[in-house]
């Protein structure tokens, strides 16, 4: 073989073997990068401006600091969260993509036929952040001061009652749902995407009433610009304690509450899971937050809860969740 065509030879191969020499060290060096070597999204399915929004900001912005990357606020609102869980469920399972969720994602298995994602197989729980009441609020202009007044304008049937929900399928709609139920009576169900909108359709009259959480709806009472007629947990509100509750008004059975936690898509390494959990843990117990957390009527989990804690309340409010809808026989409209 002539000596052109050797030494051709030896350098097409030692660059071979430098290119795939390269290739490992920096598929090594990438494996070996500590989590997280980028910024981490975390997916907020409905629209900006509502509680389960302003706590993922709050968390969000003192993950960025524990991190040491950009925690950043994706809010992807549609089909009552499902639109966004969905997203996240469908992500890689790196740790770079959460979703934060609500009370309602334990309510969909029970209210539709076949979602996109399974939420105990295509998710995994890091940690529940902490719970919080809803509250039945109307319009100044309806002539409606306590729940029982609400019932007999409803059955008077002089003007249908409208309610205004944050979608389909979310607590604000199933708590309407749960009490008319109960009281037997009729009212018009509007869906929005989101608290904010469905706040704004309420200010204007567009809508009569609606159960917004205390986060977002206790702004609009200390205004003045909405009446608060009763708050949906068993026991009061500590920010609004003359303010009784849907059971102390006749209802001893009624009780919704409101909650917010992680989620990750599932195979998330658990090492991830773990550091996000504990991070999120120190945050809550820091001074700050919690009285942001009490100033806006929520109540935090102490020191956040383990996976399997959370994964343990995920499965007993699904359970709760679907015995309350075979009994309001709740539909959700196309």
């Amino acid at each position: 073989m002539p000596n052109n065509t050797r030494n051709n030879t030896s350098c097409r191969r030692a660059s071979s073997a430098c290119i795939e020499f390269s290739v490992a060290l920096w598929a090594i060096t990438a494996c070996a990068q500590p989590y997280p070597a980028k910024p981490v999204r975390i997916i907020v399915p409905i629209a900006p401006g509502g509680g389960q929004d302003l706590v993922a900001r709050m968390i969000g912005q003192k993950l960025t600091l524990a991190l040491g990357q950009p925690a950043v606020i994706d809010n992807r609102p549609g089909a009552g969260g499902i639109i966004g869980t969905n997203l996240a469920a469908k992500s890689p399972p790196d740790g770079y993509t959460l979703v934060l969720v609500a009370a309602s994602f334990t309510a969909q298995p029970s209210l539709y036929a076949k979602l996109p994602y399974d939420p105990l197989r295509d998710l995994v729980p890091i940690t529940q952040l902490g719970g919080q009441p809803y509250l039945l609020v109307v319009n100044r202009a309806v002539p409606a001061k306590t729940v029982k007044d609400l019932i007999v304008l409803a059955k008077s049937g002089k003007d249908r009652v409208s309610y205004g929900s944050t979608g389909n399928g979310e607590i604000s709609y199933l708590a309407m749902e749960f009490l008319k139920t109960l009281a037997g009576f009729d009212a018009l169900h509007v869906p929005y995407k989101g608290a904010a909108p469905a706040l704004t359709a309420l200010l204007s009259g567009e809508v009569d009433t609606f159960f917004p959480s205390i986060t977002s709806g206790l702004p609009h009472i200390r205004s003045g610009k909405v009446r608060a007629l009763a708050v949906t947990t068993l026991k009061r509100a500590a920010l609004l304690p003359d303010l009784p509750t849907v059971a102390e008004s006749g209802f001893p059975t009624y009780e919704v509450s409101g909650w917010y936690g992680l989620l990750a898509p599932a195979g998330t390494p658990d090492e991830i899971v773990a550091k996000i959990q504990q991070e999120t843990a120190k945050i809550l117990e820091t001074q700050d937050v919690r009285e942001m957390q009490a100033a806006n009527g929520r109540t935090p989990t102490p020191g956040g809860n383990t996976p399997q804690e959370f994964a343990t309340n995920i499965r007993a409010e699904i359970s709760r969740w679907s015995k309350v809808i075979r009994q309001t026989k709740a539909q959700l409209e196309e």
